[in-house]
């Protein structure tokens, strides 16, 4: 017998049960991409002192991630549209498994961070792709609950990455917490074999519809995003006039990117090449709010996941293991949660559950840093879990909130540009983080280099997670003008 490959044959092959599957399937990869993501923060301190390296290099461990997985994210309904479900996920996931064994192998730090941005250009491609299938593969009495149970899924990934890789690095060394990754990987490409179909968003065959790249954007896109991530580092640790050429150049390549889509959006309707972020969905109110709340709550999001565990073994002199420990029960809470509030995003307003889940974030960034060194590892884990419970309420709210008010044939590229502007958010998260510390320590009069913990230390880091409570109160004001009304829940 033939194997189904469409959309329509998957279905009637395996029935009723199907749209699970293909759930499980996108969610096995989108593990592995989150993964990749977090758990080499837990290697940062090992793998600076193996190459050398300075704050601001091994930073770029983190951002080089971030910008390719940043960019990335712009493609991925051009390839969709061109290449079809299947061979979009597949052919990420082989680009994450090969990225893991190079940086796994990897014997100067060029080498590494070359691997590193390979993971990210996986990660961002896979990314959007769920988003798209739970709101077209499912009804909407069943959004929330699919949302919930693949947002638990996947925040289990770093909830156990974090904590077994300390173990890793803690008995094999940094290297093999890349290798960590490869099951993952081999497991999506088999369920995606099995699961996956090879047709494009709306059932149609792929590659009659998609046009040309946007490579132009796309290159606007990449120079934007490395003069901004540049110019904040410079802005602190080289020259001002440098810094000021590269924010300049970000600003620059932002109007011109702009620009440029807003002129193929133009003439999309006379068969023009597609733009890589349709602007027409920024007209939906619900839309351009989300996307406001995603950028800040990115910056605020993935600043912590790089901020917390340098704090905890450069400021409280904890083992990467300690790590782990301590960040593990607050992960299983969050897959919680996230399944619970998962039922509640049909029958809540999206701007009721995100605003709570703010609220509790910024919280729990605040009472972070009030822990001293001989507070015990409980305090830690509460305020943690508090954190990750917010985590909880916003993770399956803000993104199906915000798409629902979209058009069906917009979806990919909303899912797209939310996913964009979230990690463009995060990528800007961690460089400001490393620079707000940098500043703060100098200003104290410490350095991280010094193997003592210091009160002027834990002073610099309480006043960096003081900065991510503010961000998350500046989102709490924008999550706030979201629509009060609950969305209306229609096929898409």
């Amino acid at each position: 017998m033939t194997r189904p490959v469409t959309l329509t044959e998957l279905q009637a092959h395996y029935g009723e049960r199907y749209r699970w599957l293909l759930l499980l399937a996108v969610m096995v990869g989108t593990m592995a991409s989150i993964m990749s993501a977090t758990i080499v923060n837990v290697a940062v301190p090992d793998m600076s002192r193996h190459f050398t390296l300075g704050q601001d290099r091994a930073q770029w461990v983190s951002s080089g991630f971030m910008i390719a997985m940043t960019v990335s994210m712009l493609t991925t309904p051009w390839l969709l549209a061109r290449h079809g479900y299947r061979r979009t996920y597949s052919g990420s996931m082989w680009l994450l498994l090969i990225g893991s064994i190079i940086g796994g192998l990897a014997g100067d730090f060029t080498l590494l961070l070359a691997a590193r941005v390979m993971e990210g250009l996986a990660a961002g491609i896979v990314q959007p792709i769920p988003a798209i299938i739970i709101l077209r593969a499912f009804g909407p009495h069943e959004q929330g609950r699919a949302g919930g149970i693949f947002g638990m899924g996947v925040v289990l990934a770093p909830a156990i990455g974090p904590s077994v890789g300390g173990l890793l690095v803690d008995w094999f060394g940094w290297r093999s917490i890349f290798f960590m990754v490869i099951p993952f990987c081999l497991a999506s490409l088999w369920l995606a074999r099995r699961f996956v179909p090879t047709t494009a968003p709306g059932n149609i065959p792929a590659g009659r519809t998609g046009g040309k790249l946007d490579w132009p954007g796309l290159l606007l896109a990449s120079v934007g995003t490395l003069c901004l991530l540049n110019g904040l580092v410079q802005l602190h640790a080289g020259p001002t006039r440098e810094s000021t050429l590269l924010l300049i150049g970000a600003v620059a390549a932002l109007i011109a990117f702009i620009a440029r889509q807003k002129r193929l959006g133009h003439t999309l309707a006379q068969g023009a090449d597609p733009p890589l972020m349709n602007l027409a969905i920024f007209r939906q109110r619900e839309f351009a709010m989300g996307s406001i709340v995603a950028f800040i709550y990115g910056t605020a999001l993935f600043g912590s996941t790089y901020l917390l565990p340098v704090y905890m073994q450069l400021g409280l002199q904890l083992s990467a293991s300690h790590v782990g420990t301590v960040l593990l029960p607050a992960g299983l809470v969050l897959a919680i949660t996230i399944l619970l509030v998962g039922r509640l995003a049909d029958r809540h307003p999206t701007r009721r559950l995100v605003s709570v889940g703010l609220a509790l974030l910024a919280a729990s960034f605040l009472l972070m840093g009030t822990v001293g060194l001989k507070d015990g590892l409980w305090v830690l884990m509460a305020w943690a879990i508090l954190g990750r419970i917010g985590l909880g309420f916003i993770l399956p709210s803000l993104n199906s909130g915000s798409l629902r008010s979209l058009p069906k044939e917009l979806i990919p590229q909303g899912s797209s540009a939310i996913n964009f502007l979230r990690t463009l958010g995060g990528a800007v998260g961690v460089s400001v983080c490393g620079i707000v510390l940098e500043w703060r320590l100098a200003v104290h009069g410490d350095v991280l280099s010094n193997p003592i913990s210091s009160a002027a230390r834990l002073a610099a880091f309480n006043e960096s997670f003081a900065m991510l409570a503010a961000l998350c109160a500046l989102a709490l004001a924008a999550a706030w003008k979201l629509s009060p009304d609950r969305p209306a829940n229609r096929p898409s």
